[in-house]
């Protein structure tokens, strides 16, 4: 069983930055393909960004792509969100999902789940 916490979650201005992490305990890290979603009131769980297991391939949701960058230390057990140029509409619950020897792209890939991290963005 892999156990999943995020942190780094917080209110900030339109055009701040913030950098979420997810701390990872209980199984091999590195055979773990590593995401990111989020979910805002009234809507789904959508993807924001997923990288490999060594972190050499990593993708993004168009909404995201080119403010926001994926990464992981899997000497520290550790997947990270780096997020710039915050926009109001990114407003959400993030979460980090891990899911066994392949990449996430999609919730139902996911097989294990954070329990979340609000990320408030003011205009």
């Amino acid at each position: 069983q892999v156990q999943l916490v995020e942190s780094g979650g917080g209110l900030v201005q339109a055009g701040d930055s913030l950098r979420l992490s997810c701390a990872a305990s209980g199984g091999t890290f590195s055979l773990y393909g590593m995401g990111w979603f989020r979910q805002a009131p009234g809507k789904e769980n959508e993807f924001v960004a997923g990288c490999s297991r060594n972190g050499g391939n990593t993708y993004y949701a168009d909404s995201v792509k080119g403010r926001f960058t994926i990464s992981r230390d899997n000497a520290k057990n550790t997947v990270y969100l780096q997020m710039n140029s915050l926009k109001p509409e990114d407003t959400a619950v993030y979460y980090c999902a891990a899911r066994f020897g392949a990449t996430i792209r999609e919730t139902y890939e996911a097989g294990y789940w954070g329990q979340g991290t609000q990320v408030t963005v003011s205009s």
